[in-house]
């Protein structure tokens, strides 16, 4: 019998960061400082948030518990992920299984205990954030719209535990929060059209298997067009044409994305629309910088 050779320890490294999906991470935490910059304190330079220690533990804080959240959604996926994903399966070839939740609970400890560091609330927030993760991974995920709308709901927390902290310009963040919801919830919808195939052979209950992929698009298609109205209406309040102008400029790609969804029928149709989401995401978040 062929026993499997040892992963060495540069494998187990760079496993790892790719378990954590550390760009994710970095975007996360330049997504932060962006909006503590741009919208909360435009005033300030832009080094003063380097000076601002309760900043620093939240960005830390929400960091940790993300990629947390990383190492036990795929901790509860590896069968799903062999037949989805082979090639980026890691718990259980480059990293133990009982290391993997040992470092999650290590890292969802660090992230709550930091959240303390700030404030009460937020210390809250990431003890639910922390529970809704491992409720999402566990059994959510599994269920149509549920898991969606909790990974939505999960990145837009991200952002508001900033409004929630420092109360400043809340409307703009909240704003920016519907954005990063709406697009990840899109995007949440799209992966699980194109893993449709893996999830169906464990029983998941999402809602292309549920629906079938031809009413799951029209869904989309109705919240692109909701989500669009939306945006403007709450734009409209704060007085701000710049503001106005640049989300006008976003609809073009979310509008070719409703374009392209509407005939995508593939794999990679599918693939090819998840990553546009994410390209959508970081337009998104850039457009701080001009607000």
């Amino acid at each position: 019998m062929r026993h499997k050779p040892k992963p060495t320890s540069s494998q187990i490294t760079s496993g790892f960061l790719r378990l954590i999906r550390w760009p994710n991470l970095l975007i996360l935490a330049a997504t932060q400082y962006l909006v503590y910059t741009c919208l909360i304190f435009p005033e300030r330079s832009w080094t003063a948030g380097f000076q601002d220690t309760p900043l620093f533990w939240l960005i830390f804080s929400t960091t940790c518990i993300a990629a947390a959240g990383y190492i036990i959604n795929d901790y509860y996926d590896i069968k799903i992920d062999l037949i989805n994903k082979p090639d980026k399966v890691i718990i259980g070839r480059y990293l133990k299984r009982r290391w993997a939740m040992g470092i999650n609970l290590g890292l969802n400890f660090m992230g709550v205990a930091a959240g303390w560091l700030v404030d009460k609330k937020i210390f809250l927030i990431n003890a639910c954030a922390f529970f809704f993760l491992w409720l999402y991974s566990n059994h959510l995920k599994r269920l149509p719209f549920w898991g969606n709308l909790m990974v939505a709901f999960l990145t837009a927390l991200s952002l508001i535990v900033l409004a929630v902290h420092y109360q400043i310009h809340e409307r703009e963040v909240y704003i920016y929060a519907l954005f990063a919801f709406t697009i990840s919830l899109i995007r949440e919808i799209i992966k699980d059209m194109e893993d449709v195939r893996g999830d169906a052979s464990f029983g998941c209950q999402t809602l292309p298997i549920r629906w079938g992929l031809v009413r799951t698009k029209y869904f989309l298609e109705v919240l692109i067009a909701v989500f669009l109205v939306i945006l403007f209406v709450m734009t409209r309040p704060l007085h701000a044409p710049t503001l106005t102008y640049i989300f006008m400029v976003i609809s073009v790609p979310i509008l070719f994305m409703a374009y392209r969804l509407f005939y995508a029928d593939t794999k990679q149709d599918f693939a090819f629309l998840s990553s546009w989401c994410k390209y959508i995401m970081m337009a998104g978040v850039l457009t701080m910088l001009l607000v």
